[in-house]
């Protein structure tokens, strides 16, 4: 349904009404200028017209429909989160003697991201980043990744298991590109039967967003000694960012060879 209205003097807009309302309540999620809300507030007045003469009606409407919004925008202010840092991730799966021994993890950061955190911590501007650099990093830019699993969300046949520590964290810069690597543990002890292990890598809130890179998977030490399938595919078993993302994941089982 449209309807033309008269914006100000001399001036019409033709409109969609679902659109505009729609358009509106995205505008009053992500502004407070009050002269720009004034304006829309005056085109639902102007809408509201074409199907209520009573101006005390048309009053009491507005006053519920930008209450509700505002009410609304209050719970919704994730709506407005999206990307900002960009991750590519490779992934090389560890072996001991008894069966996984864990997952070390390397990210590449967008150049963005890069030079934000080599201008706040390379302090000689040196372009490499030292040992005592590398530990403020570590502590400043890292360490509250335990508060979201460090992105690595782990299920060992289909039941959870959190990442409560790393070990071996390092940080440096390879041509330009900002290098976080570090060791996840993760012991499972392979048995005749195939053990199933899915790690999905993404950030909750969707601030980051992070990428498998292409044969992005590698087996070290003692692969070998078992039998072993991966694949990186979507986890359709988790949702995340209001239930429209399925994250991709490493899917990963292994036995005793046979």
């Amino acid at each position: 349904m449209t309807k033309t209205i008269l914006l100000r003097e001399n001036k019409k807009v033709t409109i969609n009404l679902k659109t505009y309302f729609l358009y509106l309540f995205t505008i009053l999620l992500q502004t407070q200028r009050k002269k720009f809300l004034k304006i829309h507030i005056r085109l639902i007045q102007t809408v509201l017209s074409f199907f209520c003469k009573n101006i005390a009606i048309q009053k009491k409407i507005t006053i519920i429909i930008i209450m509700s919004i505002t009410f609304l925008s209050l719970f919704c202010k994730t709506v407005q989160s999206h990307p900002h840092v960009f991750i590519v991730q490779y992934i090389k799966i560890s072996f001991d003697d008894k069966g996984l021994e864990g997952f070390n993890i390397q990210w590449y950061f967008d150049d963005m991201y890069t030079s934000m955190i080599v201008n706040d911590y390379d302090k000689n501007q040196n372009k490499i980043l030292e040992k005592n650099e590398v530990a403020v990093i570590k502590k400043e830019a890292f360490s509250y990744l335990s508060n979201y699993n460090y992105f690595i969300f782990i299920k060992i046949d289909n039941k959870p298991f959190a990442v409560k520590f790393i070990k071996n964290f390092s940080a440096k810069l390879q041509k330009g590109k900002l290098i976080y690597e570090f060791f996840v543990p993760c012991h499972v002890s392979a048995i005749k039967s195939a053990k199933h292990i899915v790690v999905a890598t993404y950030d909750p809130t969707y601030y980051s967003a992070v990428f498998f890179a292409k044969n992005s998977i590698e087996l070290l030490n003692n692969a070998n000694a078992f039998e072993i399938k991966t694949v990186i595919k979507e986890d359709k078993s988790t949702l995340i960012y209001f239930d429209m993302i399925n994250p991709m994941a490493l899917f990963l089982d292994f036995r005793i060879k046979q």
